[in-house]
């Protein structure tokens, strides 16, 4: 077996660390961050980190976020979630990736990437942490690249499947983990259906595949016994319709959320798949006009986490199926404030992925230029605990030069509007923001004010704040 070196130095060097920024936040707070300062940034759209992914090691309930990055794969330490420390790193043969993504069976993470060559799949036994990893396969064997992954029970789905030179194409594969350490091909979807394109991503329980096929729709496979796949049904038109992107059923298996990625701004979409056939649409939704939902993950029956380029993280109540899903909070890891990237297309800054499924509760989410950061949704994800919530406001920092920080405590939801006083007494800033209940920082730019003496007033139906700041 062979350990990769690469970056040992780096490894020991990088420490948890804060970009100077403030983020806006509702019922989500930052319990750290991790982020490595000498990451390069791959050329095509600046993207430093993508994918994200959890495991916790059974033999002593250590968690663990699995991070990828332009240059590769990062083992971050969550045992001290407030201290996070890269225990590893495994370079990817390729160096400069737009796509990483992960899934783990057992103690094995599989790790794949879409860039063209050189590429390869890799299997890292991770049994070994804290200390290290250890790379058991690193080859083009089994396959070259893929665009995504998805294991359930003992078998691994991997869409847009690219074989090594002379070629070949798998719309969607599928393999056999009996061995964790050698997969072995179980199937092509091109060889039962070779209409489909490709399969950009898949959500997949106990066989039954939900397949977002890009522009093609969505599509839902049996995957058999005798290893072939049958259709169950299909979703080739619908409301606000755009490129099908990814997907995530509830645990009672009723209702399916997915994303269209392209083009931007496209609403997330809510499918009643209580009965397969007889689906519908029931709910298409925005966290903001202007943001693109990426992926979804449902926690629980009755929210979901949606991963957002410029939005950062950002969850929904959807336990009552005939109601709009309502946003109980949100954190925006993003902090490039609009920049394209000169991108013509979707925006590519801000949250890429989420891992949710920790048993601490601790939500990961990794952001596009920012790193990795762990997150406490705890309001977020059950209102019930806002009784302990007192009414307050407070602001920082002051002296202020850029941005200022309002973070706001409500009982219950209300309309605040926040004022910036100048000392003739003229409205230099004038917001009013609809403020769940729960706890919520908002962001005011500064930056245009001159120098000196203010007065920051909050006021609603049972706050009224008011506080001298300083711009600097």
């Amino acid at each position: 077996m062979k350990k990769i070196h690469l970056y040992a130095l780096i490894i020991l060097l990088v420490m948890p660390c804060m970009i100077n920024a403030q983020y806006s936040s509702q019922n989500i707070s930052l319990i750290s961050h991790w982020y490595n300062p000498a990451q390069v940034a791959e050329p095509s759209y600046g993207i430093k980190y993508n994918s994200v992914w959890g495991w916790v090691d059974t033999a002593d309930n250590k968690e663990y976020a699995v991070l990828g990055s332009a240059s590769g794969t990062h083992f971050i330490d969550l045992s001290n979630p407030s201290n996070p420390v890269e225990r590893d790193f495994v370079a990817g043969r390729r160096h400069q990736c737009i796509w990483r993504e992960y899934k783990s069976y057992r103690n094995y993470l599989y790790a794949i990437s879409d860039n063209a060559s050189p590429n390869s799949l890799q299997i890292i036994d991770m049994s070994y942490l804290p200390d290290s990893v250890h790379v058991v396969y690193d080859g083009t064997s089994i396959f070259e690249r893929a665009h995504t992954l998805f294991i359930d029970g003992d078998k691994m789905y991997c869409g847009s499947v690219t074989l090594p030179s002379p070629g070949g194409f798998h719309s969607m594969a599928v393999y056999s983990l009996a061995n964790p350490e050698l997969p072995i091909l179980l199937r092509g979807l091109e060889q039962d259906y070779p209409f489909i394109n490709f399969a950009h991503d898949m959500f997949v329980r106990n066989d039954t595949v939900y397949a977002s096929c890009g522009y093609q729709g969505l599509f839902i496979y049996k995957f058999n016994s005798n290893n072939t796949f049958s259709l169950i049904n299909s979703l080739t038109s619908y409301t606000n319709q755009g490129y099908n992107h990814s997907s995530s059923l509830t645990p009672n298996g009723k209702t399916l959320i997915f994303c269209d990625e392209v083009p931007d701004n496209l609403s997330v979409k809510v499918l009643d798949v209580s009965n397969l056939q007889n689906m519908s649409v029931t709910h298409t939704f925005k966290s903001t006009e202007g943001a693109t939902a990426h992926n979804p993950y449902t926690y629980g029956n009755n929210h979901v986490v949606i991963a957002y380029y410029q939005d950062g993280l950002q969850i929904f109540d959807i336990s009552t199926p005939a109601q709009l899903p309502v946003k109980t909070g949100f954190f925006d890891t993003d902090t490039l404030n609009g920049s394209n990237n000169n991108f013509p297309g979707p925006t590519y800054h801000g949250c890429w992925g989420a891992y949710v499924d920790l048993p601490s509760k601790m939500i990961l989410a990794s952001d596009m230029q920012n790193g990795l950061y762990m997150l406490d949704a705890t309001i977020a994800l059950n209102l019930k605990l806002i009784k302990d919530i007192t009414n307050n406001v407070s602001i920082y920092p002051n002296p202020a030069r850029n941005s200022i920080s309002v973070a706001i405590s409500l009982k219950y939801t209300d309309v605040i509007v926040i004022e910036i006083i100048d000392v003739a007494g003229r409205k230099v800033v004038s917001e009013k923001e609809n403020i769940l209940a729960g706890n919520t920082t908002l962001t005011i730019d500064t930056e245009h004010l001159a120098m000196g003496v203010y007065i920051l007033k909050a006021t609603g139906k049972e706050i009224n704040y008011s506080r001298k700041i300083v711009k600097n």
